[in-house]
């Protein structure tokens, strides 16, 4: 179940990528932001106040509260990236963002996780990630392809952080805070680097009522920040990071043939490579703890 619902959220991030992206050229990049966090705000309000949830708690460590500081710059990074590069191309380099943090985190159970310690044989599954996410970069813009390693990067590590609030708290707690504290940091950021857009910012109903997609990614969001604190803390960082590629890149191909007409088999070889990297990575581990692979959650 949990590697089900692990695939299901990468596919949701792969539409918020593309919802969040048309809200940016509408609007701007970090005022796209500030109406992500806010619509997303809303929506998780609506839901803590529905099912009653507590959202005061006895206070945890500072740091545990970052996490919706650290999703700016995700959304930020990954709204840059977009018409820049094609969506698959930043799932895959936000993959190898993701799979560079996890490593380290599971080596060395940083932020709480259980440690897993990385050994040789994960090379072997590795070497296919790298060539599969190699093929599947169709366009090289320096700065872009930056951006989207490191929306990789920041990904994870909101993610785990969230997961340790989720755990003190609750799943509602955690995704609650992680919306206002997002929203302080996209209206900071509105405020230091995009006071330019405020001049710019018009808004014509009758268009916007027809890009209504573009408006769901803040509930997009709000729906894969939920299922990741339930997933994160059943498999390891590494693996959970891989599942959600699978997830991601089936629905990054789809917008990308929707976006451009066009069929990319680099990307369709690319998302197989991938794929084999994490089974075989997946096959061996299991030989590798032997009796103790029965311990994994169940699929």
């Amino acid at each position: 179940m949990f590697y089900l619902l692990s695939l299901f959220t990468g596919m949701v991030i792969s539409i918020m990528v593309a919802s969040n992206g048309g809200l940016t050229s509408q609007y701007g990049l970090y005022s796209a932001t500030v109406l992500i966090h806010i619509i997303g705000l809303i929506a998780i309000t609506i839901l803590v106040f529905i099912n009653k949830d507590k959202i005061l708690h006895k206070r945890q460590a500072w740091y545990l509260y970052t996490p919706g500081l650290i999703g700016v710059f995700t959304v930020i990074f990954t709204n840059f990236a977009f018409f820049r590069i094609s969506v698959s191309s930043i799932m895959a380099l936000g993959l190898l963002g993701q799979c560079v943090a996890g490593i380290i985190i599971d080596h060395f159970g940083l932020m709480k996780m259980p440690k897993c310690p990385f050994t040789r044989q994960k090379l072997i599954g590795i070497s296919f990630i790298v060539i599969g996410i190699a093929s599947m970069i169709n366009s090289f813009e320096v700065l872009a392809v930056i951006f989207a390693f490191s929306a990789g990067i920041t990904v994870i590590v909101s993610r785990t952080l969230n997961a340790n609030l989720a755990e003190a708290t609750s799943i509602q707690t955690s995704t609650f805070y992680n919306y206002v504290m997002g929203l302080l940091g996209a209206l900071i950021a509105l405020l230091l680097l995009g006071r330019g857009e405020l001049h710019h910012i018009q808004v014509d109903f009758a268009t916007s009522a027809g890009n209504w997609f573009f408006y769901i990614g803040g509930i997009l969001g709000l729906i894969s920040v939920s299922i990741s604190n339930f997933v994160v803390k059943k498999v390891s960082a590494f693996y959970f990071t891989l599942l959600l590629f699978i997830g991601q890149i089936v629905a990054g191909l789809i917008i990308d043939i929707v976006l451009t007409g066009e069929f990319n088999l680099l990307n369709v070889i690319g998302g197989i490579l991938v794929t084999l990297g994490l089974s075989i990575d997946l096959v061996l581990e299991k030989r590798r703890l032997n009796p103790a692979a029965s311990s994994l959650p169940p699929q």
